[in-house]
């Protein structure tokens, strides 16, 4: 294949590599996570949408027992915050018409494409009650799909929570 249809067939995947989520942490290396047994969710920046805010609250309470915490609104050794923001990006899409290149002659064209796509970070904050500092830092960042029926949503909401909350708490080395 040369080089210019392999161009083409890269620039043509770019979109698909953009629906994978990229998630990231960070942690305070001094914090005793041991320690940390009872929770309490704090408002935080909300998306607005009290159905999807539900959502990502159930989401993040449901991970949060898998993980052995149990909620308490009275004295928790944590409070969890989460937050919600949205960006609007460019996807550039090149597609190639009629026949490539070959010795130096050929004909075709190519068709290249601008959408602007909705890209939305959720970050979920740990902090130390007694402390009151944040002691855990998780982030998301992936395309929303505004048109996605209520099951994808819940499914969605549900697989990015577990994929931010996935290394908490942070394993000692």
């Amino acid at each position: 294949m040369n080089r210019i249809a392999t161009l083409i067939a890269g620039l043509a995947l770019v979109p698909v590599v953009l629906l994978a989520q990229k998630t990231s942490f960070d942690y305070d290396k001094t914090a005793n996570f041991g320690a940390f047994k009872t929770y309490a969710l704090k408002d935080g920046t909300t998306v607005g949408d009290p159905l999807i805010d539900r959502r990502i609250v159930a989401a993040i309470e449901a991970e949060l027992a898998a993980k052995g915490l149990t909620a308490a609104d009275a004295t928790p050794d944590v409070t969890v915050v989460y937050h919600v923001a949205f960006d609007k990006q460019k996807d550039i899409s090149a597609y190639s018409t009629g026949p490539t290149y070959r010795w130096g002659g050929g004909w075709g064209t190519t068709d290249v494409r601008v959408n602007e796509i909705l890209v939305g970070t959720l970050v979920i904050d740990v902090a130390d009650a007694s402390k009151n500092e944040i002691v855990w830092r998780g982030m998301g960042v992936k395309e929303v799909d505004v048109q996605a029926k209520a099951d994808k949503r819940d499914k969605n909401i549900t697989s990015a929570v577990k994929k931010i909350l996935k290394d908490f708490p942070p394993k000692r080395k």
